[in-house]
């Protein structure tokens, strides 16, 4: 059964995913979404990747716990590994990919949505979480450094070190989702959310990306010359062209 699947809307690229009960994952998960994922940028027709859950009351809930006890270690490193993979692949993407959360989002469903470069979230009664401390076990999907990167570092490692789980509008306040709706506007507001980013210009959008992410794991001189770098790249691009006649012209920009 494919229970991961692309559809696309006015430039958005929506990675949905109705896996129940709760969009836990094991390898043939990672990979189908790791197959998703790359039909989603290769796809000339997306601008901007947004993973959401069709389940009501999950995003995802993480690594399926009973197939992580039964397999060998060996199978579990592999799986962990393919995880990775697909982390990776949603944060070094050209695209700018973003998580819908409307459900409870733990261990590794929460590393899915901290690879991606936002997140937003609805008012509800579900947690979003590290939990894997509680297992005895650590994040090894990203979850670690991403989060300490995204959020205060001293309440990062707090979460991290007892596993508590947050309300979304708490997850708000702490800056790890970028918008909070409410929850019968949230349909809607993050439909006009997305499509409003899938109205911006593509290569600018990922050389802004690359430059930022790239740029923080470098001294400043380095990342400097790295901005000039990608900035020089714009110059000459059919999307500038198209920003500086329609600053000229007074009107709104049509990007491709």
């Amino acid at each position: 059964m494919k229970y991961i699947r692309l559809e696309v809307q006015n430039r958005v690229g929506y990675i949905i995913i109705n896996k129940p009960k709760a969009n836990s994952y094991d390898i043939n998960f990672m990979k189908l979404m790791s197959e998703t994922i790359d039909e989603a940028i290769a796809n000339k027709d997306v601008k901007v990747i947004a993973l959401k859950s069709e389940l009501t009351k999950f995003f995802c809930a993480g690594a399926d716990i009973k197939v992580f006890q039964e397999n060998t270690i060996a199978e579990n490193k592999n799986m962990v590994r393919q995880a990775n993979l697909v982390a990776n692949k949603l944060s070094e993407s050209p695209k700018i990919t973003v998580a819908i959360l409307d459900g409870h989002t733990l261990g590794g469903g929460l590393e899915l949505a901290l690879a991606c470069d936002m997140r937003v979230a609805c008012d509800g009664e579900f947690y979003l979480g590290l939990s894997e401390i509680k297992l005895g076990l650590m994040p090894g999907n990203g979850g670690t450094q991403r989060l300490i990167r995204l959020i205060n570092e001293s309440k990062a490692l707090e979460l991290l070190i007892t596993g508590k789980s947050i309300l979304p509008d708490q997850a708000f306040d702490l800056g790890l989702v970028n918008h909070f709706y409410p929850k019968d506007e949230f349909e809607e507001s993050t439909k006009v959310y997305l499509e409003e980013l899938a109205k911006g210009p593509l290569q600018a959008m990922s050389a802004v990306k690359q430059s930022v992410y790239k740029g923080l794991e470098m001294p400043l001189k380095a990342a400097l010359e790295l901005e000039t770098k990608l900035a020089d790249s714009l110059y000459d691009t059919e999307d500038a062209k198209e920003g500086l006649m329609a600053f000229i012209e007074k009107r709104d920009s049509k990007f491709i």
